[in-house]
């Protein structure tokens, strides 16, 4: 697949094994999404007893220990899934971006977890425009309050919003359900003047080709680099 300069691929490793993970890095991947705080867990400990395995091996063979113990360590990890205040922990501290603030509750969890531990959050938060009622997200109106009300968070970085479109064959309802998410893209923005919270994640396998003619600077691919879920 092609994109833009301007579009990042963002990879959905979620149900995938952590070697899927590998094989993409090694075929110059570096940006990764999960969805479920266990399992990605479970991938960042693959990840360092990988690690420790090449360590041990460059020492016996008198390679290079220190390019071993920083293997992948240029990964950008993105967690799109809905993630509940008690799973913080297992996802804050190895995520460069949280693409799926969905509620009020979770980002102000977000941001007193940045507050404990020194560290400031970039997110995304996300806008339900499909119309399917499953989806979670900030409506038009909810976005606005959050906005109008923003005060004293300061371990959360608004980097733009995500969302998802209807899943259907029908390309004019994708086309206004992506509008609607340009449009409260412009909402954040207006909130923030100055800062860099340009981003629209919206695009997946199916309709990422809409998405980029939408406006999306990230497409979230999962069955197209992966292949079907395991």
């Amino acid at each position: 697949m092609e994109l833009p300069a301007t579009v990042k691929l963002v990879a959905v490793s979620k149900f995938h094994p952590f070697e899927s993970i590998v094989q993409a890095y090694e075929a110059g991947q570096r940006v990764f999404a999960e969805s479920r705080p266990q399992e990605f867990l479970a991938k960042i400990k693959a990840l360092v007893a990988l690690r420790e395995e090449m360590v041990l091996r460059a020492k016996e063979e008198g390679g290079d220990a220190e390019a071993a113990r920083c293997y992948m360590s240029d990964i950008e990890w993105h967690f799109i899934g809905h993630l509940q205040t008690n799973k913080l922990k297992m996802v804050l501290p190895y995520v460069s971006l949280v693409q799926s603030v969905d509620s009020v509750r979770l980002l102000d969890a977000v941001d007193a977890w940045g507050r404990a531990n020194g560290k400031v959050m970039d997110i995304l938060l996300e806008c339900h425009v499909s119309a399917e009622d499953s989806k979670q997200g900030f409506s038009r109106m909810e976005l606005a309050g959050l906005l109008d009300g923003w005060h004293g968070r300061d371990f959360v970085r608004v980097r733009g919003v995500m969302g998802m479109a209807t899943f259907t064959d029908d390309e004019s309802v994708v086309r206004s359900d992506f509008a609607k998410l340009a449009d409260m893209a412009d909402i954040v923005r207006a909130a923030f003047p100055g800062h860099d919270c340009h981003e629209i994640s919206m695009g997946m396998s199916g309709d990422y080709r809409i998405a980029v003619e939408m406006g999306s600077t990230m497409v979230r691919i999962g069955s197209m680099i992966f292949g079907e879920r395991v």
